[in-house]
């Protein structure tokens, strides 16, 4: 099952309750950028049930766990998460909540790839965050000083995305957003460090099909040539990629175009011409004609949307 936004999200997991009682917008405010902050007590007082089935959500979520514990799978790996820990799941990973503690407290924040691009100009890609790598640990254990400075952070993005009083306002929650992240990022460093690690050769594919993606997706943008690239059959390269992932090859270079094109039309007042051209669309009818496809709206629209939030 797919979750693609907070209206999904309390539709499926949460009892009927006023939006205002929970930190949760809302349905009609759901738009294509979103962040919600929301304690972890509210949700588990709201559940329907007494796990959440295994799902795989268009979003990304963050959880900061102050007291008790919470045993979730996020995509083959299963932890059980206890107080002090900051885990972290990337966009479109599969993951399933099999226990929360009755004791739990903390803060349970999700936001989509718009709303970051929102940021800052010219900020990091979300995915070159280590905690949202395929391969690497999605948590942190935070103690001394670290602790209540981040949970300080979650406080003041709840706080000022409660009280803005229109978009513009939501200069310090994607400020403190993007603060909580680089000081996670600086923690997971240190607690792990990069080490050579016994992965299968499927698996070690697809991660590597994924960060050349990342990599090259302006000057490739079809599964044949990363197949050449990986010494791999287009064919065997692809059906590696959706095993994995659920998804076909192609849908991670589509993905990486699309972001590519936010990222410029949200951060910049470059004509689509150009922002075209950037990406490598010779064309530019055929790449507003991509955009379209791929989103639901032209390059212009999704620039109108936006513009009340730069």
């Amino acid at each position: 099952m797919e979750i693609s936004n907070p209206a999904e999200f309390k539709h499926h997991y949460l009892t009927q309750n006023s939006a205002c009682d929970t930190g949760v917008i809302p349905e009609e405010e759901t738009t294509a950028s979103f962040l919600e902050v929301t304690s972890l007590e509210t949700l588990r007082s709201r559940h329907k049930h007494a796990s959440f089935d295994t799902t795989k959500r268009n979003f990304y979520t963050i959880v900061f766990i102050t007291s008790g514990s919470i045993t979730e799978t996020i995509n083959d790996s299963t932890y059980t998460f206890k107080s002090g820990t900051l885990y972290f799941i990337g966009e479109n990973q599969w993951h399933s909540i099999h226990q929360w503690s009755n004791d739990i407290k903390g803060y349970h924040c999700i936001f989509d790839a718009d709303y970051f691009l929102l940021c800052l100009k010219n900020q990091v890609k979300l995915n070159e965050f280590p905690f949202f790598q395929p391969e690497a640990k999605p948590f942190i254990q935070l103690s001394g000083p670290a602790r209540p400075q981040l949970q300080q952070l979650f406080e003041k993005m709840s706080v000022e995305y409660a009280a803005r009083k229109s978009h513009n306002d939501d200069l310090l929650v994607r400020l403190y957003l993007n603060i909580l992240f680089i000081e996670a990022e600086r923690i997971h460093q240190q607690q792990h460090p990069k080490a050579a690690a016994i992965v299968p050769r499927r698996e070690k594919l697809a991660t590597g099909f994924r960060k050349l993606v990342a990599k090259h997706y302006v000057e490739y943008k079809q599964v044949t040539d990363y197949a050449r690239m990986l010494y791999v059959n287009a064919h065997y390269l692809n059906d590696t990629v959706k095993e994995l992932t659920g998804r076909p090859a192609s849908k991670f270079i589509y993905d990486q175009l699309v972001l590519g094109a936010k990222a410029q039309l949200i951060q910049t007042d470059d004509p689509v011409s150009e922002v075209a051209a950037t990406l490598n669309f010779t064309d530019q009818s055929y790449f507003c004609r991509f955009f379209k496809k791929h989103t639901g709206v032209t390059p212009r629209q999704f620039r109108q949307q936006h513009q009340h939030n730069s």
